[in-house]
């Protein structure tokens, strides 16, 4: 069957900070359809945040009844009013108080949801872009998007978004009762904030781009310190520890000025909003006193101004520094939207794909070419067919395209030409659960996590038991390298597999494909960091591995090669020669002079 030739666009190298041009409220709009469970039981919460504020406008009415009332009665301060208003007003306290309780509780378990789902978006979709596009932005900050990043909009989230919207009900309470109580007095309170909101409306855009800044600086920092952590041993057999001292000095004098930079900015805001709310507090004494003397306004009614005027300014200088919070917050979000709204440039077609039965499988590339954007193809017009059961190795110089073949066999990438199919079928149409069970690719240095050799081993089957693992370490003869181990399968094998050599990390990570049970399986250059003994066991376990089942081995020693059944040779990402070892090395061709080379060197 043929299938027509695709060309596949590639990821732009900004592709992941695309998406960061949103503005404020288009992030915030886009954060809560990314999280609905910051949206559940909001009206509950936020009626609950009402009562609260209604709470607190007990008070004001009550000091100016027992002033009025109560105390400069005519007839005399009248006791009992006093004591059932004071109680009126306690009342009224603590209900503030429970109802705010509830509000913060639910907040708090509203968010937690509501972010841990953000993370676990953000970090499934950073597996699902390709490695390509991985490779467009530093580990580390990509880290930082799915941790610090979310914390900062946990912080905004918990303290600050209802009560944004809690402060606009209690400044527009506050505006309604001064009204009530003097028109001239609410004008004046008015007069005095009508600037100050158009300041904040400005600062809103200049905090918002500097603590962008400060998040990016943060990503920078985290990627400086997880290198020189990664690259310690390299570091320290260069001695360059000086010079990687003043990179990460340097990022995180970044960070400090840009953080810096923000909280100034932040600040100028927050003070201008105590600053205009002390002026209006002494312009409303003064103003007020003049009403009072002038017998236009009441003691009480001027004290019980003074304290709406408390509660008028109070969510204006809380919504000043909330403001701040939220333009870090959208900085925050703004990154790991952009991550998540990044097209998987390798998608799963999920449902809609085909999944293909167990079996031989037979390999296909047809008329594959692939270049990294922006640069020159790697692979020119690949045609090639596998037969199923047979032994593969691919040889070539250094940056020939081998690897690559290997990366788009196993669909870490996709060609921008051609088709790669198995059994007829065109990988992108396969199911990524399907082709992870007959695919597997053992790459050149075995990762290995932080956990048992045992759990590493079944890491790709995870209903393993241990009998199956000991049986599989047999069966590729790796049972006397495991009786060597001190604690056997229970060999912690340390972050990233570095208590144990890279040679029996490979043997972990042949023991794990073999246990995988694979169809196809793809080996790149799983020899190449090994010593010479330890290759006669990989060499082993390779020769039962490969029993049976399909396999192609990127090959950088030519001691694999001679196993194989064929050899297929790449010269600049083109195939230019293929056959049995013996063939090719008496055909006289690059094979051969690179034969001739390998074994120069063997020699020595």
């Amino acid at each position: 069957m043929s299938i027509p030739t695709r060309s596949q666009p590639q990821p732009d190298a900004t592709g992941i900070e695309s998406g960061q041009r949103l503005g404020t409220w288009a992030i915030l709009r886009r954060g809560l359809e990314l999280s609905p469970e910051l949206r559940r039981g909001i009206g509950v919460t936020v009626m609950l945040a009402l009562i609260s504020t209604v709470g607190r406008v007990v008070v004001p009415f009550v000091v100016q009844q027992t002033t009025d009332r109560g105390i400069l009665a005519r007839s005399g301060p009248d006791t009992g009013l006093v004591v059932g208003l004071v109680l009126l007003a306690a009342c009224g306290v603590a209900l503030t108080a429970v109802t705010s309780y509830f509000v913060n509780v639910r907040l708090f378990r509203a968010s937690e949801s509501g972010l841990a789902a953000l993370r676990i978006k953000a970090f499934r979709h950073i597996h699902d872009l390709s490695m390509l596009t991985q490779n467009t932005e530093r580990r580390g900050s990509l880290v930082s998007r799915v941790t610090s990043d979310v914390d900062t909009i946990s912080m905004f989230v918990q303290f600050g978004g209802l009560m944004l919207i809690v402060s606009l009900g209690q400044l527009t309470l506050a505006t309604v009762l001064m009204v009530i109580y003097s028109p001239v007095l609410a004008a004046v309170v008015w007069i005095c904030f009508v600037p100050l909101f158009l300041l904040i409306r400005r600062f809103q855009g200049i905090v918002g781009q500097a603590f962008t800044q400060v998040r990016e600086r943060v990503g920078e920092l985290l990627a400086a310190v997880s290198e020189s952590v990664v690259g310690a041993a390299t570091i320290r057999a260069y001695g360059v520890e000086d010079r990687t001292a003043s990179r990460l000095d340097a990022a995180i004098e970044n960070h400090r000025r840009a953080a810096v930079s923000a909280q100034v900015k932040a600040v100028a805001a927050f003070t201008s909003g105590q600053l205009v709310s002390g002026l209006t507090t002494a312009v409303i004494i003064v103003v007020g006193t003049v009403l009072a003397v002038r017998g236009q306004l009441s003691l009480g009614e001027l004290l019980a101004f003074l304290f709406l005027v408390q509660l008028f300014t109070q969510p204006v200088q809380t919504a000043t520094e909330i403001l701040n919070e939220m333009q870090n917050a959208v900085a925050g979000w703004r990154r790991v939207i952009a991550v998540i709204d990044t097209p998987a440039d390798v998608a799963d077609p999920a449902d809609e794909g085909q999944s293909l039965p167990s079996g031989p499988i037979t390999v296909v590339f047809d008329g594959v070419g692939f270049a990294y954007p922006g640069g020159e193809p790697v692979l020119h017009e690949v045609n090639l067919r596998i037969e199923p059961r047979s032994r593969i190795a691919i040889v070539g110089e250094t940056g020939s395209g081998k690897s690559t073949l290997a990366k788009l066999l196993t669909r870490l990438m996709d060609p921008t030409q051609g088709t790669v199919q198995i059994d007829g079928v065109d990988l992108r149409e396969v199911r990524f659960s399907s082709l992870r069970r007959r695919v597997v690719l053992v790459p050149q240095e075995g990762f290995l996590f932080d956990a048992s050799l045992l759990d590493n081993i079944r890491f790709g089957k995870p209903v393993a038991t241990d009998d199956d693992v000991r049986l599989a370490l047999t069966e590729l003869g790796l049972d006397t390298w495991l009786d060597e181990l001190p604690q056997g399968l229970l060999t912690q094998v340390g972050q990233r597999g570095e208590s144990v050599s890279a040679g029996e990390r490979q043997l972990v990570a042949l023991t794990r494909a073999y246990l995988a049970d694979p169809d196809l399986l793809v080996l790149d250059e799983a020899t190449s960091a090994v010593d010479p003994a330890t290759e006669v066991r990989v060499q082993r376990a390779l020769d039962s591995l490969t029993r049976g089942r399909t396999s192609i081995a990127i090959a950088h020693r030519l001691s694999t090669a001679e196993a194989a059944d064929e050899v297929i040779v790449v010269d600049k990402g083109r195939l230019v020669e293929r056959g049995p070892h013996r063939e090719l090395v008496g055909s006289g061709g690059v094979y051969a002079g690179m034969h001739a080379s390998w074994m120069a060197q063997h020699d020595v």
